[in-house]
């Protein structure tokens, strides 16, 4: 039993009763029998009560939970000081304006305290990123373990699933070029564990070692991982949601979804997407200059033979067929770049 049905019940019996008591009152007035008034009166009213109750009871609240879940905690103390700060000053000056001339002095304290506080919680919360950094709340702090200096940067990075199931994340934390905190929703957590449950095989054991690579992240020391239970309404899509919580925390987002990339950056989102890390990184190589590398298939022309560098890199080579399984010298002949990657086109030394 749900608690929206206990107040819907609670509220049809209430504005039954009222609706009664009404018929009654409006039979006197209109000097007819009460009982049929008193009865059509009660079931409108009962009616009423069953279906307008949730709206201004659970439904209000409901709306009040998730606004807040969704908000950054650094949102709801800046809110809470601006409210403090109105209602201070609506304080202030509500003993002036009670000596106002009725009804003024009645009227104007009252909306004194609602314009203040509003201003007051607007004003801080459009300013709060300010008012954080004049007061800060991290301070540099020496590790026991390693004496270095641990000071943290505020910025939030938010997780997709793509990014843990990849792995590279946990290779790229301990490097320590992550700077910030690594936010894991709730909804990311359970789409990776429905993963490591499904019962095709490829993907149980990617979602498995997602979980692994979740493990070593919350057990490095470089960055701080929080997995929160911050949630969106409204949607069931993952992708989505992490879109909608980015744009509200004012955060990037981590992924390797090509789909979510181009979603994000459509939105205004900014997007860290480690695939297009891994290609900046990588070996520049211009013609003239010499790789080793190492013949591992055919190409798709004649002679040619395939083999990759340490990065991932293709490298065609032209007359490479014959050293198939051989590690060579290989002359760098052009470079090519494409939406798949970096080619490099080479012939034996």
């Amino acid at each position: 039993m749900s608690l929206e049905f206990v107040v819907r019940i609670i509220g049809m019996i209430i504005f039954g009763v009222s609706g009664g008591y009404l018929g009654i009152h409006f039979s006197i007035l209109i000097g007819t029998s009460p009982g049929e008034n008193a009865a059509i009166f009660a079931l409108v009213g009962a009616l009423l009560g069953l279906v307008a109750t949730p709206l201004i009871t659970t439904r209000p609240l409901k709306s009040m939970r998730a606004l807040l879940a969704r908000s950054e905690t650094k949102t709801l103390g800046a809110g809470l000081i601006g409210l403090t700060v109105g209602l201070v000053i609506a304080a202030l000056l509500a003993f002036p304006l009670s000596l106002l001339p009725s009804p003024f002095g009645e009227i104007l304290p009252f909306i004194g305290a609602l314009l203040f506080s509003y201003f007051g919680v607007a004003i801080f919360i459009m300013r709060r990123n300010d008012l954080f950094a004049v007061f800060p709340t991290r301070a540099f702090k020496l590790s026991k373990e390693d004496d270095e200096p641990a000071e943290r940067s505020d910025r939030t990075i938010l997780i997709d699933t793509s990014v843990i199931i990849d792995g590279r994340i946990s290779d790229i934390a301990q490097t320590g070029f992550l700077a910030g905190e690594l936010l894991i929703p709730r909804f990311v957590l359970d789409e990776l564990q429905h993963i490591a449950d499904s019962s095709d095989g490829l993907r149980r054991q990617r979602g498995r070692r997602g979980m692994e690579v979740l493990s070593k992240l919350q057990e490095s020391k470089k960055i701080p991982v929080r997995i929160s239970d911050i949630d969106v309404e409204g949607t069931r899509e993952v992708d989505s949601k992490l879109v909608i919580l980015a744009r509200q925390l004012s955060c990037p987002i981590l992924t390797n979804d090509y789909n979510l990339n181009q979603v994000a950056e459509l939105q205004g989102v900014p997007v860290l997407n480690i695939n297009e890390l891994a290609n900046a990184v990588k070996a520049v190589l211009l013609p003239g200059e010499t790789v080793e590398v190492k013949i591992i298939q055919e190409g798709k022309e004649r002679g040619q033979g395939v083999g990759y560098l340490s990065d991932g890199t293709m490298v065609v080579v032209e007359d490479g067929r014959e050293y198939i399984n051989k590690d060579i010298m290989a002359l760098v002949t052009k470079v090519l770049q494409t939406a798949a990657g970096r080619m490099i086109f080479a012939r034996p030394e």
